[in-house]
């Protein structure tokens, strides 16, 4: 086991090269199951999540590369359709597997999804959906089990703008014979993104980007060559560090058009953002205002994922930040952690109030999620003296080189081994 070592307040300075959308590669992966010909996947990220997945596709039955950033899946010789459960429950985009499995297999069995503890995330939407288009399922010791009873088409309606629903019904459907439309999709820059690797496969499906996806199914598809789009969250993850720290840092391969809720909210607080085409740079004095109320929902809102994030950024920032969590109920982890180093931050339900303090102090931290390390991270780059932070397991489902990419920059820290035995006391 590791720990991060950080000495905070250092300015960040220089270029980082953001690499593909985690959200938008893990199902991609999934729906390579419904290809019956090799696929080529460029600006795959190296980070613990995709691992899982390739463990996934390889325990299927098929053959997995990795070429640097590219991903070489070919899934014509897939035989299994059930998800080992030391492989589900690493990971909560598992759950993908169910639909790409029904489509392939006619059938799935696969354990609940792991990941982040963020709080409840039934997977309700997922079997009702499947259950009206003629799915049947069963749930015994801890395995669910999925199987066509008939595949009927027509209009699927969810109540809420789930990705996870959204996307497991686009690989369940692809190769139906009918046509459904899902209303009331989510509309997330990931789900454009599978549409589009489908759509190069051969799948016939309408509306990406909009909350009425029209999907007619298809007899099968061929491989694909594709390439992910940009991870918009690793991108807000060295915006919201750099303005909180001060500096002047240019971020490459990355869309500013995926992060517009972000940006504008750092522009807000002072800093000078310019995007242009697949480049963003941000100048930061360091010295940062507080932003109006935060409140997260679905794209093209405030994405939760982000909100640890530029909250730690805004902890030294002048007057009250507020920030309300739609999304998740445990997306507050990080706060008992930020608060150990000094920050000034009220909780109350689902609102944080983040009054700015002018100095911020070395402490031992522990991640809870992964972008709770994120932002824990960020938060101790802002701090005076020295921050410890463990739970570094979480960090990396996520994120590739970041340690690295923050040294380039001109962080103070480092990963040092733990001493075991070694007792963390809250």
């Amino acid at each position: 086991m590791k720990k991060l070592l950080i000495t905070g307040g250092a300015r960040l300075s220089g270029t980082v090269r953001i690499h593909g959308a985690k959200n938008s590669v893990l199902p991609v992966l999934a729906a390579c199951c419904l290809c019956t010909s090799p696929c080529v996947l460029h600006n795959c990220p190296d980070i613990e999540d995709v691992r899982t997945a390739l463990a996934i596709l390889e325990s299927l039955g098929c053959k997995a590369r990795r070429e640097g950033s590219t991903l070489c899946i070919d899934a014509s010789g897939l035989s299994k359709f059930r998800v080992e459960k030391r492989l589900a429950g690493k990971m909560r985009s598992s759950i993908l597997f169910l639909g790409a499995l029904l489509a392939r297999c006619g059938k799935a069995e696969l354990a609940l999804p792991g990941g982040c503890p963020l709080g409840e995330r039934p997977i309700d939407l997922h079997v009702k959906s499947l259950s009206k288009l003629g799915a049947r399922f069963s749930f015994e010791k801890g395995i669910l089990q999925a199987a066509w009873r008939e595949r009927s088409d027509g209009d699927v309606f969810l109540p809420r703008p789930s990705v996870g629903a959204t996307e497991n019904l686009l690989l369940a459907c692809a190769l139906m014979n009918g046509t459904v439309t899902l209303h009331g999709a989510a509309r997330e820059p990931e789900i454009t993104d599978l549409i589009g690797f489908l759509r190069a496969a051969g799948a016939d499906i309408r509306g990406a980007g909009s909350g009425d996806i029209t999907i007619r199914g298809v007899k099968k598809l061929h491989g694909a060559t594709y390439t992910i789009l940009p991870d918009r969250i690793e991108t807000a993850t060295y915006l919201c560090m750099a303005a909180g720290c001060g500096g002047d840092v240019a971020l490459r391969r990355c869309d500013g058009r995926l992060l517009a809720p972000v940006i504008g909210c750092l522009r807000e607080a002072g800093c000078e953002i310019r995007s242009v085409g697949s480049e963003i740079a941000l100048k930061s004095s360091g010295k940062l205002t507080a932003v109006s109320p935060v409140t997260t929902a679905p794209y093209p809102g405030f994405p939760t994922d982000a909100q640890a994030l530029l909250m730690a950024a805004v902890l030294r920032a002048k007057g009250e930040s507020v920030f309300q969590e739609t999304v998740f109920e445990r997306r507050f982890l990080h706060v008992p952690e930020l608060q150990k180093l000094g920050a000034d931050i009220v909780l109350s339900g689902k609102t944080a109030r983040v009054r700015g303090v002018a100095h911020l102090h070395g402490a031992m931290l522990r991640a809870e999620d992964l972008r709770g390390a994120a932002a824990l991270i960020t938060a101790g780059l802002l701090a005076e003296g020295e921050s410890e932070v463990l739970g570094l397991s979480h960090l990396a489902r996520g994120y590739e080189n970041l340690e690295q990419n923050l040294k380039n920059l001109g962080a103070a820290i480092k990963s040092v081994d733990i001493p075991a035995p070694f007792v963390y006391n809250t």
